[in-house]
């Protein structure tokens, strides 16, 4: 069994999710206590994506964050760089149209969707700026981003509370309910290593994105950061 370390290596990563992806759902439905349900109900709503438009979801995994989209009339397209979770994925929800793409380098023109959305998936790129650019690059000027990825608890008592579960108690249960328990390790690691709230609106807003906002859920261990494409200016004859 693999597990990725903090440098990232797609290839590691990668071969860490084609691991877990048999029992990633239900491993992350009981590691959450249910509130993973939550969070993509929030990524839903704040994507506010209608009938005619088109969402890339990257990072889609087993589909389960892009199956709303589809139930609702939306054109979504799952996208990860896991073939081992595209395949759970198709045999789960095979209309579903599932891609394989990596975050820093998409397979999709300019300008292709409405929304690009991404859960629980920027931290585990190798370079979550590029990424952001190439969300951008594939975001229609005024289509929207929203990412949702784990945070900060803003609150101090709670902070500890949650970081002890972190890094004591999660990964015995990952043992119990995980086909690959270390890739929980690291998991856990880089939710650590990971920017709070605020540092990540700066890394949006610094890779070109405009009324950069975030929300917290669950008292702030995950964060929903929303922003918008700019549209181009009036061209200035000279």
């Amino acid at each position: 069994m693999s597990r990725a370390s903090l440098e990232k290596d797609p290839r590691d990563v990668a071969a860490m999710f084609d691991d877990v992806a048999g029992r990633y759902d239900v491993t992350n439905d009981v590691l959450s206590l249910g509130q993973d349900r939550l969070w993509r109900r929030a990524v839903v709503a704040a994507c506010d994506a209608r009938p005619g438009q088109r969402v890339l979801d990257i990072a889609a995994g087993t589909g389960t964050s892009s199956e709303p989209f589809a139930d609702d009339g939306v054109d979504v397209v799952p996208a990860d760089f896991s073939l081992g979770m595209l395949r759970v994925g198709h045999r789960r929800r095979s209309d579903l149209g599932f891609t394989a793409a990596d975050a820093m380098h998409l397979p999709f023109a300019d300008d292709s969707f409405d929304v690009v959305t991404m859960s629980f998936g920027l931290r585990n790129v190798a370079d979550p700026d590029a990424a952001l650019r190439e969300f951008l690059r594939v975001t229609k000027p005024g289509g929207r981003l929203v990412v949702c990825e784990f945070s900060t608890p803003k609150n101090a008592a709670f902070r500890t509370v949650y970081t002890n579960y972190l890094m004591r108690a999660l990964p015995p249960v990952a043992r119990k309910v995980s086909s690959n328990p270390e890739s929980y390790v690291y998991l856990a690691e880089s939710i650590r290593a990971w920017p709070d709230q605020r540092g990540l609106a700066g890394q949006v807003a610094d890779a070109g994105w405009e009324g950069v906002q975030w929300r917290d859920l669950s008292g702030g261990i995950v964060a929903l950061h929303r922003a918008t494409k700019p549209r181009p200016g009036p061209v200035v004859e000279g």
